[in-house]
C-alpha cells in the first residue's frame, strides 16, 4: 500500500514563489521569491552583495543588520517578501564611488574593527542612529549599538568612531 507522500514529489519548481520589489541601495529590484526565504538569504545569495553578514540567525548578533526604510533591522529574522516595496540599504550603500561615509571613515581613523564581521551591521545602526541623533553622548551610542555583538574589539574603539562620525557630519552641515 502506498501512502499519500510516497505519491508526491516535490521539486523546485513545485515551490511557491511570489514576485516582490524592493529597492536596494538606491536601486529597485523586482525578485521572485519563496515565501519563507529571510531577507539575509536574498541579499546574500540573491542579491550577491555579501557585505551582510549571517552570525546567528536568532537575533542576537546583529552581523546582518540592514536598514529598512532607514531602520536597523536584522535581516536574519525579516522575510524577504516583508520587504516588499521597501527601501532597504546595505553596508554597499554607504560609500559613494569617490567617498566613503563618515561612519566608514570614523571606523578607519578610530581603529573600530578587527576582524570585521561585526562591522557592516555596526556601521547601519550607527548611520541610524546619527539620522535620528546627530550629537550623541557615549551612552547613546552604546545603546543603540546594544543589540550588535563584537567579540574582537571591546567596543571602546566602536564608540569612538561613532562619535568621531558624528562630529564629522555636524562639521558638514555647517
Amino acid at each position: 500500500m502506498t501512502s499519500l507522500y510516497d505519491e508526491v514529489q516535490v521539486t523546485p519548481s513545485d515551490v511557491p514563489t511570489r514576485r516582490v520589489t524592493i529597492t536596494v541601495n538606491g536601486e529597485k529590484r523586482t525578485v521572485d521569491v519563496e515565501p519563507r526565504l529571510l531577507l539575509v538569504h536574498l541579499i546574500r545569495q540573491g542579491l550577491k552583495l555579501t557585505g551582510t553578514h549571517s552570525g546567528c540567525d536568532t537575533t542576537s548578533c546583529g552581523a546582518c543588520t540592514v536598514l529598512v526604510d532607514g531602520r536597523p533591522v536584522k535581516s536574519c529574522t525579516m522575510l524577504a517578501v516583508q520587504a516588499d516595496g521597501r527601501e532597504v540599504e546595505t553596508v554597499e550603500g554607504l560609500a559613494t564611488a569617490s567617498e566613503l561615509h563618515p561612519v566608514q571613515e570614523g571606523f578607519k581613523q578610530e581603529h573600530g574593527l578587527q576582524c570585521g564581521f561585526c562591522t557592516p551591521g555596526m556601521m547601519l545602526t550607527a548611520k541610524a542612529l546619527l539620522e535620528r541623533n546627530p550629537n550623541p553622548t557615549e551612552d547613546d551610542v552604546r545603546w543603540a549599538l546594544s543589540g550588535n555583538l563584537c567579540r574582537c574589539t571591546g567596543y571602546q574603539n566602536i564608540v569612538k568612531a561613532v562619535l568621531w562620525a558624528a562630529d564629522k557630519m555636524r562639521a558638514q552641515q555647517n
